[in-house]
């Protein structure tokens, strides 16, 4: 299991390289299993036991399954997550020609790691929306193909660089894609079309705009002497949206469960498609019975929030609370902060620990030294959308927001166990 799961997960982040493939990957494979796709703009007419998702904006998904029982009897079970990750999005107008090169101008998503882009093969993926036959149509594209670089500065030119340098992102950053001929001018857009044709087979007349990221091209791998670690790009948090689909995809019980991944969390979530938009109550609102009976349902509810947790670094253990390191291949992570950067509580965090238990998947715990600032994440945002009890989770992971993240090769399949027993829970605290 633990083998077929991290080879689910490579080929997962490689089919991913943006939010938009993310979410019709995860479609895809829920199509696959049988679920159904509602469209928001219709009337839904929804059976018990019936398995359906939704999709908004192209890069978050919810997918449900209906429990044969009346959801107000038990409750929901819900996973979330989210889609997106630090990167360099391209910018509007971006097409720069300095010394004979052409370069992109880029904008940083996110709190990214900038220093490991540098010296990468990247690619370039997304979604491009442009005219055909008088109709507006948007289209995923994914270049595949390593067409740029951001080289470094030799250190004979920057003797200072190992004692650290503060990366500008708006001179230092922009990509090479090619080294253009005297008055040659090359026109983005006109780019993108070409792919569109080459990838799709399509005849855009022209180019509207586009929400591209580039991407490092290197797959996700299973490294180390003993195989004991995954490195790759976008773990977090690609990792748990991957983790909640095996679970919710393995749960058989009769309980109504839920899982959503949301995009927009690693830039605040404030949007309508993020965790501090609509998304998830509208859909909820339309599953359940209105009034009374939606707070009480709400009410014997339960969210497990899954997104990545800090490993504690063999180089930088002074980073971490002497009592609270998270070890990578020792299982998920319960994150607390009394402050409410978490939504943990002592009874969420309890019926965890218990699932984790009596599954025999070892548990760890979370609490940001006192003298640092903590980090946050979807579960106290949705935890004040809707009301639910809520209890933040995660995989211990080295490189947070670097280009190339790493976790322990033994996690996923401990993370997928607990998270299939939850959906399978017959009892919420």
């Amino acid at each position: 299991m633990r083998e077929a799961l991290n080879t689910g997960l490579i080929d997962f982040l490689k089919a991913s390289p943006t939010p938009f493939h993310a979410t019709a990957s995860l479609a895809q494979r829920l199509e696959a299993a049988g679920y159904q796709r509602l469209d928001e703009r219709d009337s839904w007419a929804t059976v018990p036991g019936g398995r359906y998702y939704v999709t908004r904006n192209d890069s978050s998904i919810i997918a449900i399954k209906l429990g044969k029982q009346a959801p107000l009897l038990n409750g929901i079970r819900m996973v979330g997550a989210h889609t997106d990750s630090p990167c360099l999005r391209v910018k509007p107008q971006p097409e720069l020609q300095r010394q004979g090169f052409l370069q992109l101008g880029v904008e940083v998503y996110g709190g990214a790691l900038l220093a490991p882009w540098f010296d990468r093969d990247l690619s370039l993926a997304g979604r491009v929306t442009f005219r055909r036959d008088g109709k507006v149509e948007s289209q995923l594209i994914d270049f595949k193909l390593p067409i740029a670089v951001i080289p470094n500065l030799a250190i004979h030119l920057n003797r200072t660089a190992n004692e650290g340098w503060q990366i500008n992102p708006q001179t230092e950053l922009p990509p090479i894609l090619a080294q253009v001929a005297g008055d040659e001018r090359i026109d983005f857009r006109a780019l993108l079309t070409e792919q569109l044709a080459r990838e799709h087979d399509l005849n855009a007349d022209v180019v509207l705009d586009y929400e591209l990221s580039f991407y490092d091209t290197q797959d996700a791998a299973l490294i180390g002497l003993n195989g004991d670690f995954i490195a790759g790009a976008r773990l977090d948090n690609l990792l748990s949206c991957y983790a909640g689909l095996q679970a919710l995809l393995a749960a058989d019980s009769d309980e109504t469960c839920v899982l959503v991944c949301n995009d927009h969390e690693e830039v605040g979530s404030c949007s309508a498609c993020g965790a501090d938009g609509p998304m998830l109550e509208q859909t909820l609102q339309r599953l359940l019975p209105e009034g009374d009976a939606y707070v009480r349902t709400i009410q014997r509810s339960l969210m497990v929030s899954a997104d990545n947790a800090h490993g504690v670094h063999p180089n930088y253990a002074d980073k971490h609370d002497g009592n609270h390191g998270p070890k990578l291949n020792a299982g998920p992570v319960i994150k607390v902060n009394n402050n409410q950067r978490y939504a943990t509580n002592s009874e969420t965090a309890g019926f965890f620990r218990h699932l984790c238990m009596a599954e025999e998947v070892p548990v760890q715990s979370f609490v940001v030294r006192s003298d640092m600032g903590c980090g946050s994440t979807i579960g106290p945002i949705t935890a004040s959308h809707l009301g639910v009890r809520t209890v933040d989770i995660g995989l211990p992971t080295f490189a947070m927001h670097s280009i190339r993240e790493l976790c322990g090769s033994q996690d996923l399949a401990h993370l997928v166990k607990v998270l299939t027993a939850f959906y399978r829970s017959r009892e919420l605290p």
